[in-house]
């Protein structure tokens, strides 16, 4: 071949391959830029979809489920609307998910001079009228809650669209005395703990004693068999535009009194919450921070709490230990049943912090989920002990 074909030849490749080498930079450039705008799992709708709204979680990106939504089992807050946190599993318009959470504590609550003089008893015995008059004979305000409450919630949700969704919850309640009290005992027992005057009174009782500034109330045996909760409804948004791997869960909910005031199951009102839940999903770990007001309405059991607007925050973080396995640690904190100018005593004004400990499980459509929680710090203003069991179906899991 002549040297002038051969040059001809060469430069021809060379800008083929410039042509190929351009084009294939391209592609890739464009790749980048889809990788980049595709939502991370979750967001939108409380998976990090970042409000685009997506229906499932891009390949490759980890899938998390969000903060536990059992609700708060403390006595006193059993009548009055609670906010649980938003869920993080990306739902596209038109899809819903129903879950049920059954929910068990044990409670044993008691001021400081109905301790010591619960401690100083021998034996154990029924709590009759002579203990009775005894501790409102005590000095001051003193109150008494020796209780087992389970609880079980059925929630329906529905994506309305992209960024917007709705839900709604039905409650049932039961008050029993205490098929967990040996084991608590067994417990404090077997590690050194104090038994806070537990074994003075038999097992398996209810007992509320209540002598308070603006509270007297006395209840031996179950205040009530149970019985249906007020309905919620609410309201979800998740359209922010947010960093990636960012996502926040804006929420409006009211609890609606479907037959009027009843003891230790409805306080009769209306009561409206707001909520927000920022959420941050990684590689192998997700952080949650949930904050919400609820404004509690009229309560005949401690009226001090009418007409408050309380406050609640709970942090967490999700761990996927596997493909269908995560582990969940979260913490809540809310304010006190009283306030310093209602009552002297000091531990129904502190703050009640709680700690869950739980994992999930996914199967197909449908996860399951486990946890214990345990009261912290002020010891005599919330549970002891609960426990949550909870089931939810969700088609697009199995996606």
């Amino acid at each position: 071949m002549e040297p002038a074909a051969c040059t001809a030849v060469i430069v021809a490749m060379l800008s083929c391959s410039g042509d190929a080498d351009a084009g294939a930079r391209r592609r890739l450039a464009a790749a980048q830029t889809v990788e980049r705008a595709a939502p991370l799992a979750g967001a939108g709708d409380g998976n990090g979809n970042g409000g685009g709204g997506e229906t499932r979680a891009p390949a490759g990106r980890a899938r998390y489920y969000g903060l536990l939504r059992a609700r708060d089992l403390t006595f006193f807050s059993l009548p009055h609307l609670d906010m649980r946190p938003a869920h993080a599993v990306a739902v596209g318009p038109g899809g819903w998910g129903l879950e049920a959470q059954a929910g068990y504590q044990n409670t044993w609550s008691l001021s400081r001079e109905v301790e010591r003089y619960l401690v100083g008893l021998p034996g154990r015995r029924e709590l009759g009228p002579q203990e009775l008059a005894a501790i409102l004979a005590l000095p001051g305000e003193n109150y008494l809650i020796d209780a087992e409450i389970g609880l079980l919630d059925v929630t329906a949700h529905y994506k309305l669209s992209g960024h917007w969704g709705v839900y709604a919850i039905a409650s049932a309640v039961s008050f029993s005395g205490g098929v967990g009290d040996g084991t608590i005992e067994r417990f404090h027992d077997r590690f050194g703990f104090s038994s806070f005057g537990r074994k003075a009174l038999s097992r398996s009782r209810v007992n509320v004693v209540l002598d308070l500034r603006d509270a007297q109330r006395v209840s031996l045996g179950s205040p009530t068999r149970g019985g249906m909760l007020d309905p919620t409804i609410g309201l979800r948004y998740s359209g922010l535009r947010l960093p990636e791997r960012w996502n926040l869960v804006l929420e409006a909910a009211v609890k609606l009194p479907v037959n009027g005031r009843r003891e230790f199951l409805s306080t009769g009102d209306a009561e409206p919450g707001l909520q927000a839940t920022l959420q941050y999903f990684g590689d192998r770990h997700a952080l949650y921070a949930a904050v919400s007001a609820v404004r509690y309405g009229a309560d005949d059991i401690l009226p001090g709490n009418s007409r408050r607007t309380v406050p609640t925050a709970v942090l967490g973080v999700e761990y996927r230990w596997s493909e269908r396995t995560h582990w969940l640690l979260q913490a809540y904190a809310s304010r006190p049943w009283r306030s310093r100018r209602e009552t002297d005593l000091t531990d129904l004004t502190r703050t009640k912090y709680q700690a869950s400990l739980g994992v999930y499980r996914a199967f197909g459509s449908t996860l399951l989920s486990f946890a214990v929680t345990e009261n912290l710090q002020n010891l005599n203003n919330t549970p002891d002990i609960g426990l949550q069991l909870g089931l939810a179906w969700v088609p697009t899991l199995r996606d």
